[in-house]
């Protein structure tokens, strides 16, 4: 079936209608323009940004979400008795009217009520009231905060049948291929019951698979197979072309540069995890390459690591951990130039030699094997450096770090090097999303990145209601001061609640450290299950399970983030699921996300932390506090253990919101300088 949504433009009226006309690039590529603010704007946007985020949050006083529910239910009745055929009729109509009027309170709650009645004739089950709202926040263009397990993924097709009913292509981005299938194969039967086609994007596509997904009505993916993809399209249209310049082309008989497409614009984006996407991941650029193929390579690789072996640390170099660099000082720099300089090529200027050299050390100590990356079998095979995102506890098999880095790693592992990549494209998560003509997410903890987001991205945070009243309980936090002291308590926990038959879950941040936690188990006697980087394909079915009498299941950060555990019989009578928290995490929000998989939708449920002065993130992040509290015993010590570990966990949130601004400020004037030479992006 072809779609309203199926044309590359949606023409200016309708992009008016719907709320998308702000900024738009229109013509062969709809986005949003990036056009900087002049002195006076921006200062103006400044001092009024406190008072548009708070109206906007508000949702426009009375008739704002809080009013949602009503709204749905006056046509409740109406819609409920209508026969299938009549439903098909209504849902014809509702086009129209939302084609013609855009998102108008009466048409959204007319068409919030049909998708209502329709997933509830096609999956069994409908909408709740706190659904409602979140579905409505977020077609307004903002972040619905709605707590672990209360069915985002449900509440996320509301916004998106609505917009595409309108003939608005919408993305629904997700934050790995499992849960971008899953949630899609899920709501098909709601999507076709209301005549929308539904595409998935998952790594390893073939362009034209992507390309038909994309022309699908809703299209579910990840934030990195569709920000790749836009980048893949700005290389082939080579900056901002016009349709009829792209037609005068194809005319011509040369280039039709518009069959080579995978989007058709960037209209209308719903990302889940909004906080993990564009606020955690935001830190590492978005970069497009080509392998480069040099004979030479593997000798230098050779030559930098085994000159960074001879350099001892503290004496040559040293190492800022928390901004993750290394500086060679005047010491090392002369035993290179002694060294390496008569060799000649790339080791004669000072410059090139210490800052490969300075990537040799990087690799050889800031990327630590089973933390940041994993050694296994790639595709042909062969042993591989893979890397593990710090934010999933995923192994990412086909990304790389540049610049060299990866190269090194492979040369300090001894597996076979790969080529070096030359950087073809590059974009900001931040500048990429603000790109769509509508943005809106939702997560369940966004209200401490609630002014980034609005800074950024133009999105304000609303905080919506439980649906049910929270059970969950929170148990005193235990600092130890060493890592040793850590891991026992940790086994005499989950050992004690194990014997009381309480399914438990155990966070760590790290393979390594899961691996630790499942040694001592293993000697305890304790069965346990193990979800880390090296399971990631069986971890629905791990998380799934997670819920049964005295299961205990360790897990690295989120991994299994997005599957619900679901109690047993019997579980919620003996307390519910318990989380342990091995390690705090650089953002709090990352700790609520854990403890977030227990107590959902009024089951009962408890979370703690046992963590210890040894952790990393007092080792990077630390400061006065954390050295007094090794000193100061018992209670007291305890106190400033405790206030130690937050006062790193503020550090290190501060540390990543910089490194943020400066990652935009720096995108932003490298775009500027590209256009002037005529490259894209």
């Amino acid at each position: 079936m072809t779609s309203a949504a199926s044309e590359l433009d949606l023409g200016d009226a309708r992009c008016a209608r719907v709320g998308l006309s702000r900024g738009v690039v229109r013509g062969a590529y709809p986005e949003r323009d990036e056009k900087p603010l002049s002195t006076l704007d921006a200062l103006a946007e400044r001092m009024a940004a406190p008072l548009r985020r708070r109206l906007r949050a508000r949702g426009g006083g009375a008739r704002g979400w809080k009013r949602v529910p009503d709204l749905v239910r006056e046509h409740a009745s109406d819609l409920a008795g209508m026969s299938a055929s009549e439903l098909a009729e209504e849902t014809a109509k509702l086009r129209v009217t939302l084609a013609r009027e855009g998102f108008a309170d009466l048409p959204t709650a007319r068409c919030f009520g049909l998708v209502r009645e329709t997933a509830r004739r096609s999956l069994g089950y409908g909408h709740h009231d706190v659904q409602l709202m979140g579905g409505w926040v977020m077609l307004q263009g903002q972040v619905a905060e709605m707590q672990t397990g209360e069915g985002k993924t449900l509440t996320a097709a509301l916004p998106a049948c609505t917009a595409a009913l309108a003939g608005v292509p919408v993305h629904v981005v997700t934050v790995n291929d499992y849960l971008a299938a899953r949630d899609a194969e899920t709501l098909t039967p709601l999507y076709a019951a209301l005549g929308l086609s539904v595409g998935v994007i998952v790594s390893g596509m073939e362009p034209a698979a992507r390309r038909a997904a994309y022309a699908c009505d809703v299209t579910y993916c990840t934030n990195k197979e569709v920000a790749f993809d836009y980048l893949k399209d700005r290389i082939a249209l080579a900056g901002h072309p016009s349709r009829r310049q792209l037609d005068v082309e194809a005319l011509d008989g040369g280039r039709d540069r518009r069959s080579e497409l995978l989007h058709r614009g960037l209209h209308f984006a719903i990302v889940d995890e909004a906080d993990s996407v564009l606020i955690d991941e935001a830190r590492t650029p978005l970069i497009i390459s080509a392998r480069k193929h040099d004979s030479l390579e593997e000798g230098v690789y050779q030559e930098a690591v085994e000159a960074a072996r001879e350099l001892r640390l503290g004496e040559h170099f040293t190492i800022d951990a928390s901004e993750r660099q290394v500086r060679i000082n005047a010491e090392g720099a002369g035993l290179l130039a002694e060294r390496l300089e008569p060799k000649g090529g790339l080791w004669r200027g000072p410059r090139r030699r210490e800052e490969f050299v300075g990537q040799a050390l990087s690799a050889l100590h800031l990327f630590q094997r089973d933390q940041n990356y994993l050694v296994a079998p790639g595709p042909d095979g062969k042993d591989s450096v893979q890397i593990i995102d710090e934010y999933t506890g995923r192994v990412m098999p086909d990304r790389s770090w540049e610049q060299g880095l990866h190269q090194m790693i492979e040369m300090k592992e001894g597996v076979a090097l790969t080529g070096r990549q030359d950087t073809l494209a590059r974009i900001s998560y931040q500048r990429f999303f603000s790109r769509y003509q509508r943005l809106a997410g939702m997560s369940g903890t966004a209200r401490e990145v609630a002014g980034e987001l609005w800074a950024d991205y133009d999105l304000a945070v609303v905080t919506l209601p439980t649906h049910r009243p929270c059970l969950r309980r929170f148990v005193r936090e235990q600092v130890c001061v060493t890592a040793e002291e850590k891991w026992a308590a940790v086994v005499e926990r989950v050992a004690a609640l194990h014997a009381e038959g309480r399914p438990l879950l155990v966070g760590t941040r790290s393979v390594a450290a899961s691996e630790i936690v499942a040694a001592r188990l293993e000697a305890r006697g304790i069965p346990h299950w193990v979800l880390n980087a090296r399971q990631d394909a069986e971890e629905a079915a791990i998380v799934a399970a997670a819920g049964q009498p005295g299961r205990v299941t360790v897990a690295t950060n989120m991994a299994g983030r997005g599957t619900d555990i679901a109690l047993a019989e019997g579980v919620a009578g003996r307390g519910g699921l318990h989380v342990l928290a091995t390690e705090r995490h650089d953002a709090g929000r990352i700790d609520r996300q854990l403890f977030g998989r227990c107590a959902r939708q009024g089951d009962p449920g408890s979370c703690e932390v046992v963590a210890s002065l040894e952790d990393d993130l007092c080792g990077v992040h630390g400061g006065g506090l954390t050295s007094w509290g090794r000193r100061v015993p018992d209670a007291a010590g305890e106190v400033v253990r405790r206030q130690a570990l937050r006062q790193a966990q503020r550090r290190a949130g501060r540390l990543h919101a910089r490194i943020r601004r400066e990652l935009l400020k720096a995108d932003t004037q490298l775009d500027t300088l590209l256009a002037f030479s005529g490259r894209p992006d």
